[in-house]
């Protein structure tokens, strides 16, 4: 993690946005047994009492997941664990394996209803599925950090949760943000750099967290919900750009998992967002809104190309 605020008020901003980040943490753990996530999966069916934060993960995840035929689904914890990814016991599982989980598997059965108390919700799922916030947990914790400086009376500042930027304003001197897009290939460096205002960038690859198994293959984290394994499409590396991280941090999973064609079919009709992907051949393809403000730094080994 990686806070910076400019101003007076720097340090009361920094405190209270690590505070949030800390406190979503302990709240999402789906292992600690005192987390809200471990409650919902072990509620046996039962409704479970959840703040702001979580609702608004899942009203986020499951618009995503709608509008994404399922690309999106939170409900993949399980096959998650199952191919080592939680634990770090990295291992193929067996296609019997993954089938008896493929069935818990299924987003649209995860319920979210209001209370009476108009700061809380209910969640309740069948007693065989489990959840994790994973794919959206950091875009969520760096929208609350943020609304936590700027409650603070911080104007100036940047969020950086591994691979989720998110900006406050914009630079003390009244110019905008660069943000640095990492190289898949080589990611102790960058091949470009955005340059944006007030906005949250937000990139999933198949990079990030992965391991290689006794066959020779790379296994990445990011699970198709479709075939409970990792997501095998031409691209190897997803980054949205738009105000709300925890929408940015949802879409930039779901476009990944969507693959090349499909991502731009759901980014030409729902809109709302921007788009840089990256394929295997090291094309980068830029939607129209960032074509301008996105600056190629490596020039030799990568292809710029807009996509409308």
């Amino acid at each position: 993690m990686d806070l910076t605020a400019y101003g007076k008020k720097a340090d009361d901003g920094i405190s209270a946005a690590i505070s949030i980040i800390n406190s979503m943490d302990t709240l999402l753990d789906p292992e600690n047994e005192r987390s809200k996530t471990y409650e919902i999966n072990h509620a046996m069916g039962g409704s479970v009492v959840v703040n702001e934060q979580i609702a608004k993960m899942l009203r986020t995840a499951q618009t995503v997941y709608e509008r994404s035929d399922g690309a999106l689904d939170l409900t993949t914890y399980p096959l998650s664990k199952l191919w080592g990814f939680i634990d770090q016991n990295y291992r193929v599982p067996s296609d019997a394996e993954i089938e008896r989980l493929l069935p818990c598997v299924d987003m649209s059965k995860v319920q979210l209803s209001s209370t009476d108390d108009s700061a809380n919700s209910l969640v309740t799922m069948p007693a065989d599925m489990s959840l994790s916030f994973g794919a959206v947990a950091k875009g969520c914790a760096s929208d609350y950090a943020i609304q936590a400086m700027r409650a603070a009376g911080v104007t100036s500042g940047v969020v950086s949760l591994g691979g989720n930027v998110q900006t406050l304003g914009k630079k003390p001197d009244g110019s905008d943000w660069n943000i640095a897009i990492q190289d898949p290939n080589d990611t102790g460096s960058y091949l470009g750099y955005l340059t944006v205002g007030e906005t949250a960038v937000i990139t999933s690859g198949s990079y990030q967290r992965y391991f290689v198994g006794p066959d020779g293959m790379k296994y990445h984290h990011i699970i198709d919900p479709s075939t409970g394994r990792p997501a095998d499409n031409d691209l190897v590396s997803v980054t949205i750009v738009c105000p709300d991280g925890t929408l940015a941090d949802a879409l930039s999973t779901a476009m990944f998992v969507l693959g090349e064609n499909a991502a731009l079919k759901y980014w030409r009709e729902n809109g709302g967002f921007e788009m840089i992907m990256i394929n295997k051949d090291n094309e980068i393809m830029c939607t129209t809104g960032l074509i301008e403000v996105f600056t190629l730094t490596n020039r030799t080994d990568y292809t710029l190309k807009m996509v409308e």
